[in-house]
């Protein structure tokens, strides 16, 4: 699957002085994306980027790779040869043990069986859901939970379950950084579509919230520059989140009953044309919120306020 970055909408989450922090490196908005050293430095944590910019991966898909010797993953990226030479070139040697997947859309996890044939690494992740988009060649090595804790030697990473965007999304805490690897769940400047019936927006805007009871230094998205104000990049999303539903109630109360292509000009006006498509998946997800909270209903394809 390609990545609907095109259907974010653009927010202000880590803007200012892209690439500000304690380590600047693949600078957003100031010179290209490019692969480098992120985070403090207490962990080493080098930025890979995929040479898969397009208007649907913005600049590219980020894989991490973390540690001095025995290396872990975070997002092999797509199936693409170049990239997984470019990964190989910076383990230069060293031994990759672990692969882990924030998520199974065709942009984040389908160079892990190359990977892992070439390095033996252990694939740490969540089964692909049922439905459209999902890569089918990912295999976990065993059963994973929430909150568990992978001890690397030299780091340790706490495996975060938050759903959403699609149901089996994972981010991933590098605790000795504090960074969170944030896949699709939070992207710098944009915001991730949330695709139903798999993806959930109660689900999304509940991972948000449980995310902001953590103690966090920097976000590592999927697409996009290290945010350095994790705190206040999350609560922007969620002020989004919940301006746009609002803005879904006061279009269904201008409008009345309204169908979903009705209802996407008025509540999306702030959106391209050529977004309209995309902004569709994520106001239904608003929608099937709305519903299941017994504001609204859906009478003969028609959305109406209760």
């Amino acid at each position: 699957m390609t990545k609907q970055f095109i259907a974010g909408e653009a927010v202000p989450v880590g803007s200012g002085p892209v690439g500000s922090g304690p380590v600047g490196s693949g600078l957003v908005g100031s010179g290209p994306v490019g692969s480098g050293p992120v985070g403090s430095g207490i962990v080493p944590v080098f930025r890979v980027l995929c040479g898969n910019a397009s208007m649907m991966t913005g600049p590219g898909t980020n894989s991490y790779l973390i540690g001095a010797v025995n290396m872990a993953l975070i997002d092999p990226g797509p199936a693409d040869k170049a990239h997984k030479e470019a990964l190989l070139q910076v383990l230069a040697g060293r031994q990759l043990r672990w692969i882990f997947v924030t998520h199974t859309h065709g942009d984040h996890s389908p160079g892990t069986l190359a990977l892992q044939a070439a390095t033996g690494a252990q694939v740490i992740g969540l089964a692909p859901p049922e439905g459209g988009y999902q890569d089918r060649s990912f295999v976990p090595d065993r059963l994973y939970t929430a909150n568990e804790r992978i001890d690397c030697g030299e780091f340790t990473i706490q495996l975060i379950h938050t759903p959403g965007h699609v149901s089996n999304h994972l981010c991933f805490l590098l605790e000795k950084e504090d960074m969170l690897f944030t896949g699709d769940h939070i992207l710098q400047g944009t915001t991730p579509v949330i695709l139903p019936p798999d993806g959930s927006m109660s689900d999304y805007l509940a991972s948000l919230r449980s995310l902001k009871a953590l103690s966090l230094k920097s976000l590592a998205p999927g697409h996009g520059d290290i945010m350095w104000e994790p705190q206040q990049s999350i609560e922007i999303l969620i002020r989004h989140r919940l301006r746009r539903e609002q803005k879904v109630l006061t279009g269904l109360e201008e409008l009345g009953a309204s169908s979903l292509d009705q209802l996407v000009i008025r509540v999306y006006d702030d959106v391209p044309q050529h977004l309209i498509v995309w902004a569709k998946k994520t106001l239904l997800a608003h929608l099937l919120k709305l519903q299941s909270e017994q504001k609204i209903e859906l009478l003969n394809n028609q959305w109406v306020l209760l």
